[in-house]
C-alpha cells in the first residue's frame, strides 16, 4: 500500500522516518473520499478543489495535496521548504503544500509505478479504446489479477489516480490513454511505462484541438514510440487502419497486427452479426482457426475482440482462457438497448459521438429488423472535419433509416446531407427542444420499431431515452 513516506519521498527525495500511515486510494472529488484516502485539490475551470478539503477530511481522507491557502484550521506541511528525515508531522489529517497539485500527483504515481515490475498494457485510439480496455482486462483476468482505469480515468489526472491503487497483488495493468493534444500520451507513458501498446484507429474526434488526422495519428503514435524494444515490448496494431499500420516503422517493439486482412497475425472472417444476440465469426492465428460467438454487438466489435485476444496471446494466455473470457464478457459499448411503452426498442448510445462511432451505430441499426428511426445530434471538436464528418453520417443515415430526427443546430448538417442523399424531406424532422423530440417519438413509435439515439455528450440526449424508457 502507498504510504505517506512514499508520497513525501517522491516529492522531495527525502524519506521521512516513521511516516508510515497507509493511503487507501487517491481522489479528486471530495464526495468520493474514503477512510485513509489522499485528496488531491485541483483548481479547475469550473471549481477549485481547495474549497473541499474539509469535506474530504470529513469523509475520511487522511491527507490532501494543495497548492495554495486553504481553511486555516487545517494543518499544512510546506514541501517547498527543506524537510528532514525526522520531521515532526502534525496530527492527522493534514495537507501537503506543493507548487502544482496535478504535477505532484503525476510525480507520486510515476514513483509508485516504478516500485513494481508489473506489466502495463496501454490502449489508445479515436474510437473503441474504452471497450478494448474493458475486454482486454476481462480476458486477462482469466489468469491474472488485473488493474484497469475506471470509466474515463484516462487523462493526466485519472491515469495517475489509477496507478496509486497498484500493489503487489496485481499481475497486469490495463490503461486507456486519452488524447487531446500532442505530447499528452508521451507524458502518460512516462508515468505508466507501458510494455505493450494497443492502437485501435485514427479518426477525426478532437481535431478542433489537435488539428488534422495526421496530427492526431502522430499524437497517438507516442504510445508505440514509448514502448521498450523486443522482446519486452509489443505494439498491437490495427492493420486495417492505414495510419496505424504505418506505426510499425516507429517502434523497436515487436509488432503484432490484427484486423480483417489475412496478412495480419490475428485476423477474422465469416463475420455474422446476430443483432442484440452478439456476433459470430471465425478467428485465425497461424495454423489455429476457431468459430466463435461473442456477446458484443455490431460488426465493428470484431476489431475490439481481435485487439483484446492479441494482447492476451501476447501475455501468454491459452486459447481456452481467451475463449472463456470472450464468452463470459460483460463489457460492451456504451450502447444500451431499452424498451419503450409502445413496444419499440431504443438503442441508447448517448455517451458521446464521432463520425466513426456514428457510422458504427448506424451500421448496427441497419442490421436489426423493424422500422428504423434515428435521433441524431451534432458532433463536437471535429475542427476542419466538421462539415465532412456530418455529411458522412447524413449519407449513411439516408441509406439506413426510415425516419430521421435531427436534434439541435449542428445536426442540421446531417439532415441536409441525408436529404441530398435521397431521404425524402417528409421523413426528416429538425427539432431543437428535447421535449419536442420526446413528443414526436411518442406520436410515431409503434411495436417493432428500432430507434437509435446518439449525439455529443453535451447535448444530454440521455434524457430523451430516460423519458421514453419503460421499466421491465
Amino acid at each position: 500500500m502507498l504510504t505517506l513516506a512514499d508520497v513525501i519521498e517522491a516529492l522531495t527525495g527525502v524519506r521521512p522516518i516513521g511516516a508510515t500511515p497507509g493511503i487507501s486510494d487517491g481522489v479528486v472529488d471530495s464526495r468520493l473520499a474514503i477512510p485513509a484516502s489522499l485528496f488531491v485539490a485541483i483548481k479547475g475551470n469550473r471549481t477549485d478543489g481547495h474549497q473541499y478539503v474539509s469535506h474530504a477530511f470529513a469523509n475520511g481522507a487522511r491527507f490532501a495535496l494543495v497548492q495554495h491557502e486553504i481553511d486555516p484550521s487545517i494543518p499544512v506541511v510546506d514541501l517547498g521548504k527543506p524537510i528532514s528525515a525526522d520531521h515532526a508531522f502534525p496530527p492527522l489529517p493534514f495537507a501537503l503544500c506543493v507548487k502544482d497539485t496535478t504535477k505532484a500527483l503525476q510525480t507520486v504515481a510515476a514513483f509508485w509505478r516504478r516500485k513494481f515490475t508489473t506489466r502495463v498494457i496501454g490502449i489508445t485510439g479515436s474510437v473503441g479504446k474504452s471497450t478494448t480496455k474493458e475486454l482486454t482486462a476481462e480476458i486477462l483476468s482469466q489468469r491474472y489479477r488485473t488493474l484497469k482505469n475506471q470509466g474515463n480515468f484516462n487523462n493526466e489526472v485519472g491515469l495517475p489516480l489509477t496507478l496509486l491503487r497498484l500493489g503487489p497483488g496485481y499481475d497486469r495493468v490495463v490503461l486507456e490513454m486519452g488524447f487531446y493534444e500532442p505530447g499528452e500520451i508521451a507524458s502518460l507513458c512516462e508515468i505508466a511505462k507501458p510494455q505493450v501498446g494497443i492502437l485501435t484507429n485514427i479518426g477525426t474526434v478532437h481535431a478542433s484541438r489537435a488539428g488534422s488526422q495526421e496530427t492526431i495519428a502522430h499524437g497517438k503514435s507516442e504510445l508505440v514510440r514509448a514502448l521498450p524494444p523486443t522482446p519486452t515490448g509489443s505494439a498491437i496494431l490495427n492493420i486495417d487502419d492505414p495510419f496505424i499500420r504505418e506505426m510499425a516503422n516507429l517502434t523497436q517493439a515487436k509488432v503484432i497486427y490484427y484486423g480483417l486482412d489475412s496478412k495480419a497475425d490475428l485476423w477474422a472472417d465469416e463475420i455474422e452479426s446476430r443483432g442484440l444476440d452478439g456476433i459470430h465469426f471465425k478467428i485465425h492465428h497461424g495454423a489455429d482457426a476457431f468459430n466463435l460467438q461473442a456477446p458484443l454487438i455490431g460488426r465493428h466489435s470484431i476489431h475490439t475482440i481481435l485487439a483484446a485476444a492479441a494482447a492476451a496471446l501476447n501475455e501468454g494466455l491459452t486459447w481456452q482462457e481467451i475463449i472463456l473470457g470472450l464468452q463470459h464478457a460483460t463489457s460492451q459499448l456504451r450502447l444500451v438497448a431499452v424498451k419503450t411503452r409502445q413496444g419499440a426498442l431504443i438503442l441508447d448510445d448517448t455517451y458521446n459521438a464521432s463520425p466513426e462511432s456514428m457510422l458504427a451505430a448506424l451500421n448496427l441499426l441497419n442490421e436489426l429488423p423493424g422500422r428504423k428511426i434515428a435521433v441524431l445530434g451534432g458532433m463536437n471538436e471535429l475542427g476542419q472535419y466538421e462539415q465532412l464528418g456530418h455529411n458522412k453520417v447524413g449519407i449513411r443515415a439516408a441509406e439506413v433509416v426510415d425516419k430521421l430526427i435531427a436534434f439541435q443546430e449542428k445536426a442540421q448538417l446531417i439532415a441536409a446531407a441525408a436529404q441530398k442523399a435521397g431521404l425524402p424531406g417528409e421523413f426528416i424532422e429538425i427539432i431543437d427542444d428535447e421535449n419536442e423530440v420526446i413528443q414526436a417519438l411518442n406520436l410515431t413509435l409503434r411495436p417493432g420499431d428500432v430507434v437509435l439515439v446518439k449525439g455529443a455528450h453535451s447535448l444530454r440526449m440521455d434524457r430523451i431515452v430516460q423519458a421514453m424508457e419503460v421499466e421491465g
